[in-house]
C-alpha cells in the first residue's frame, strides 16, 4: 500500500495550494480519507476529511478557506486551500480509513510553509 502527498511547498499570505494524495494498493473508493496537519510543537489534528459517501467535515480554523474533494476513479484525494495563513504551516498528511476495520494508513507527509 502506498499513500504519496504532493503539492506542498512555500506561499505567501492570503495564496492557495493544491495538495493531492494519490493511493495504491487499496480500494481506494471505500475508503473514509482525510487530512490531518502537524505544526511544530504541536499535536497532530484533522483538517478535512470525506467520507466515501463523500459527506465532508472540517476544523473550525479552516471552514469556509479548506475544500476536499476525492476521484475515485484516479485514487486521488485533494485538498484545496486558500486564503492562506501563516498558522496554515505544518506537515501535512493523508490518512486513508476502512469504517469498521483496523485498516489505516498514512503519507509521509508534504510541507506547506505560509511566509511572506
Amino acid at each position: 500500500v502506498e499513500v504519496v502527498e504532493s503539492g506542498g511547498g512555500l506561499v505567501q499570505p492570503g495564496g492557495t495550494l493544491r495538495l493531492s494524495c494519490t493511493t495504491s494498493g487499496i480500494v481506494f473508493g471505500i475508503y473514509n480519507m482525510a487530512w490531518y496537519r502537524q505544526a511544530p510543537g504541536k499535536q497532530r489534528e484533522m483538517v478535512a476529511s470525506i467520507t466515501r459517501d463523500g459527506e465532508t467535515d472540517f476544523a473550525d480554523s479552516v471552514k469556509g478557506r479548506f475544500r476536499v474533494a476525492r476521484v475515485n476513479a484516479r485514487s486521488t484525494l485533494y485538498l484545496d486551500m486558500r486564503d492562506l495563513k501563516p498558522e496554515d504551516t505544518a506537515v501535512y498528511y493523508c490518512h486513508a480509513d476502512l469504517p469498521g476495520n483496523k485498516y489505516e494508513f498514512w503519507g509521509q507527509g508534504t510541507q506547506v510553509t505560509v511566509s511572506s
